[in-house]
């Protein structure tokens, strides 16, 4: 099985946590359901081009949130989320971009009233161009 996720070389973010996010945001989002098996290490990180070494701490500290379970011989598998933490993580996961979002903003020059300008444009136009 192939995620939908990418990572970047370019990013200030480590490669283990841009996958542990993306991965949580595919669990919390329910494109991925309980039971569903995740690839090997071995295989995620020849997809992304990343040492299994990356792969292997994103899935464990994936486990250690309670997201992911790796039965010993079958494989590593999608957990139950509780509906309140699949709330607060998905609350979690757009606050934490959209202040890496600002804090780029403000690094770059721009004012409160320019940013929320952006952001007004990039809303209306995501939506309008989802109709």
């Amino acid at each position: 099985m192939k995620l939908p996720i990418r990572v970047s070389d370019e990013s200030r973010e480590p490669i283990y946590h841009q996958i542990e996010t993306q991965i949580i945001s595919l669990i919390v989002s329910g494109q991925l359901q309980p039971g569903t098996p995740l690839p090997s290490i071995r295989e995620l990180s020849s997809h992304l081009a990343c040492s299994a070494i990356t792969t292997r701490k994103a899935y464990q500290n994936l486990e250690r949130g309670d997201y992911i379970k790796t039965v010993q011989g079958k494989g590593t598998f999608v957990k139950e989320v509780e509906l309140e933490v699949r709330k607060n993580t998905k609350t979690k996961v757009v606050h934490d971009a959209f202040l890496k979002a600002v804090e780029q903003g403000e690094r770059v020059g721009y004012t409160e009233a320019e940013m929320r300008t952006i952001f007004d444009e990039i809303i209306s136009s995501y939506f309008l161009d989802k109709k």
